[in-house]
């Protein structure tokens, strides 16, 4: 790991860190507004967006292809391939997107069959719904989003989702309180605030990237000369493995949801409000990831093997020294964070307690999420998939829910289980790039 490695991995990080926190913050937004209304209506959202977030990350996952390809070209000089690779890629992530947005809103009704607090099932059912509405324009956003990050142009979405979330922040207030004559719809509002905030997103970013004069050399235009079948097929090639990846981890999330949800309000709050918290620095080691996979790229497409490799663990360091910071913060504010979201007493001290088990497996998450990323950079997607598979829902979920009801360990035993299953899935990452970019 030398000094140009480090210097260049930190310098792509910053801008794609602050647009991941910058996402992350309208959640978190969400949560702590939906929070004031009650528990009731937090645990809802817990609900409804972590099954949305099923449906969110899938669509992330095939979106992301468009950067490893867009960089490889433009590390070989091929700058007009990046524009093509953009329009094929558009038209796998629309059509990716109805189908997401579709599915969504049918799967919401699934929330009445996991035996969930009576209270909580509708608000989440409606608040499901609104979120799957704004696939359509967020994989629209990713689109243009992923292709910049290919080209290293990355300030625009960092400035847009920073913008973006003064748009949610109104209209949540608008919609989740019943200001400005608008109606109280609770959570409901603060779907509609996402959508909102996402539709913004997708316009500011098309038209950005479109008018840049400094990318048009890679003909970011949508003059379409053919569908190229080969290029989509290899988009899916990488996307759909990233989609399943992302899946694979995120539903483990969400089934952990579930079952905590067993367990009933406060402790689905808790886990709610511990998740958004370990959510902000697992942002931070996206932005990580993602300069990985944007610098393992350009080192292959210039064809220097030691260069792929370096770039790839300078990443890995990088991320698990920010995050080793990351949980001594959440070991020394763990009472005073759950505050920022409720004000009840046994739900911040379970939230406490959590907490510490977050500080153990920031770590293993960083490693993992970078691990991913530096993978997709020399498009390796299929091997990777299956590890996580197994990392997540053959070890990790059994043993989160072993820990919780036969060990009767709770809540405390789920996050355990999530902790062994980061852990699992780092170290197989961290090998399987080792023995791919071997000298």
């Amino acid at each position: 790991m030398n000094t140009r490695h480090i210097k260049q991995t930190i310098g792509l990080s910053i801008p794609m860190i602050v647009g991941q926190i910058g996402q992350l913050t309208m959640n978190v937004a969400d949560n702590v507004m939906v929070g004031r209304v009650g528990a009731d209506a937090l645990a809802a959202a817990a609900i409804g967006n972590g099954l949305f977030t099923l449906s969110m990350v899938s669509g992330i996952g095939i979106s992301m292809a468009i950067t490893p390809l867009t960089a490889i070209a433009m590390g070989a000089g091929r700058n007009e391939d990046c524009g093509i690779v953009l329009r094929q890629g558009l038209i796998v992530n629309m059509a990716a997107g109805l189908l997401l947005c579709l599915a969504t809103i049918a799967g919401a009704q699934g929330i009445r069959f996991l035996n969930q607090p009576e209270a909580i099932v509708e608000p989440a059912i409606r608040y499901m719904e609104v979120l799957g509405l704004s696939m359509i324009p967020l994989m629209l956003f990713q689109s243009y989003r992923q292709f910049a990050e290919g080209l290293s142009y990355l300030r625009p979405a960092m400035i847009i989702t920073l913008a973006a979330n003064l748009v949610n922040i109104f209209v949540n207030w608008v919609f989740i309180f019943g200001n400005m004559g608008a109606p109280a719809l609770g959570v409901t509002g603060a779907g509609l605030a996402t959508f909102s905030s996402r539709i913004f997103m997708a316009a500011c970013m098309m038209f950005i990237i479109m008018k840049a004069p400094s990318l048009k050399r890679f003909d970011p235009s949508l003059r379409y000369k053919k569908i190229d079948i080969a290029l989509m097929k290899r988009l899916l090639a990488i996307g759909i493995p990233g989609a399943c990846q992302y899946f694979f981890e995120v539903s483990a999330f969400v089934g952990a949801s579930v079952i905590v949800g067993w367990m009933g309000v406060r402790e689905l709050a808790a886990h709610q409000i511990a998740l958004s918290l370990a959510s902000i620095s697992f942002m931070c080691a996206m932005g990580i990831s993602g300069a990985g996979t944007i610098r393992v790229g350009n080192a292959l497409g210039r064809g220097v093997k030691p260069d792929v490799r370096a770039a790839g663990f300078t990443a890995v360091i990088l991320c698990m020294i920010f995050m080793a910071l990351a949980g001594l913060l959440f070991v020394l504010f763990r009472n005073i964070l759950p505050t920022l979201y409720v004000s009840e007493p046994e739900v911040i001290q379970i939230t406490a307690g959590l907490l510490v088990i977050v500080a153990f497996f920031q770590l293993s998450d960083g490693a993992q999420a970078v691990g991913i990323g530096i993978l997709r950079g020399i498009t390796d997607m299929k091997v990777p998939t299956l590890l996580t598979l197994a990392a997540y829902w053959i070890i990790g979920l059994p043993v989160a829910y072993a820990l919780a009801f036969w060990a009767d360990m709770g809540i405390y035993g789920v996050w355990i289980g999530l902790l062994l299953s980061l852990t699992v899935s780092a170290l197989l990452m961290a090998l399987r790039f080792h023995v791919k970019t071997r000298i």
